[in-house]
């Protein structure tokens, strides 16, 4: 049985070397009716496979990080601009020295926003080590976008305390990449961004959004209105930065003008510290520590 077992494996496999090996000899792809469905690709990018890819890129993240027994994660947002301190003094002296109105501008804006970076790692660190002391099934997972910027310094922050964590990152035009911190066996790359977003709910126990841009606001939102709408469980929703998001979007009109509830103001809280975001976390649950 397991010699039949490994032989139905070779064949698989053969089936995608194949493909590898027309591809490395430079040879052009066509259409083959006799290739097997699964390891076709002109197949499978087809518009009418596309609920087919759907499935696989829910089931891939998905099959992984349970074999992991990764069941709890806390949600971290944030701008993939964003960079340390030493790296954005870097840029700013770099623009100083160009002499170029925009590029100090910007690189000014990348200082101030720089302890963004600290905060967003030492939050993680807090969860690693909390993590640490507990059983499996109750541990806390960082999980990001997989990216640069605040993604990375909350991948970097769990690094740092020997946790795995999570990188769910996002095929774009200019080809962004996953971080160095993300634990390789859980770095997995989208195409749909629904489907990367459906992840981020599917075992989030928190969520943790510092300032960012529209990216970060798509997924704010879609978490806010989920929970509002019932269709995800309450989980604690902290806004990291209160100046920012103050600054950012006056809420209150919402409820002025009757398009929310004012209860429904209370589905989030502004964080200005990582000790108060984990302790708002701690709070949630009745964790103990």
């Amino acid at each position: 049985m397991e010699t039949k077992q490994n032989l139905n494996e070779r064949r698989l496999a053969d089936a995608w070397a194949e493909l590898q090996t027309h591809a490395n000899e430079g040879n052009p792809l066509h259409a083959d009716a006799y290739r097997l469905a699964f390891a076709d690709p002109e197949f499978l990018l087809r518009r009418e496979t596309r609920g087919i890819r759907f499935q696989l890129e829910m089931l891939k993240p998905d099959l992984a990080q349970r074999d992991a027994g990764i069941e709890n994660t806390v949600v971290v947002f944030g701008s993939a601009r964003f960079r340390e301190m030493s790296e954005a003094q870097e840029m700013l002296a770099r623009a100083e020295r160009s002499g170029v109105a925009a590029d100090i501008a910007r690189a000014t804006a990348m200082v101030r926003n720089a302890p963004y970076y600290d905060h967003a790692r030492a939050f993680a660190r807090t969860v690693a080590r909390y993590s640490a002391k507990c059983p499996k099934a109750d541990q806390l997972y960082i999980c990001t976008g997989g990216g640069p910027g605040i993604m990375e310094a909350a991948n970097r922050g769990a690094h740092d305390e020997g946790a795995l964590n999570v990188g769910l990152n996002i095929a774009l035009p200019h080809e962004q990449a996953a971080n160095p911190y993300v634990s390789p066996e859980l770095s997995f790359k989208f195409h749909y961004f629904a489907l990367r977003k459906m992840h981020f709910m599917m075992r989030a126990k928190a969520l943790l959004a510092f300032p960012g841009g529209f990216g970060t606001l798509d997924e704010l939102f879609e978490v806010i209105t989920l929970v509002q709408c019932k269709k995800a469980k309450p989980v604690p929703i902290l806004l990291f930065g209160s100046d920012y998001w103050k600054r950012l979007i006056n809420l209150d009109v919402l409820v002025e003008e009757g398009a929310i509830s004012p209860e429904d103001l209370n589905l989030f809280q502004y964080v200005d510290d990582p000790k108060v975001a984990w302790d708002a976390i701690v709070k949630f649950y009745d964790l103990k520590t």
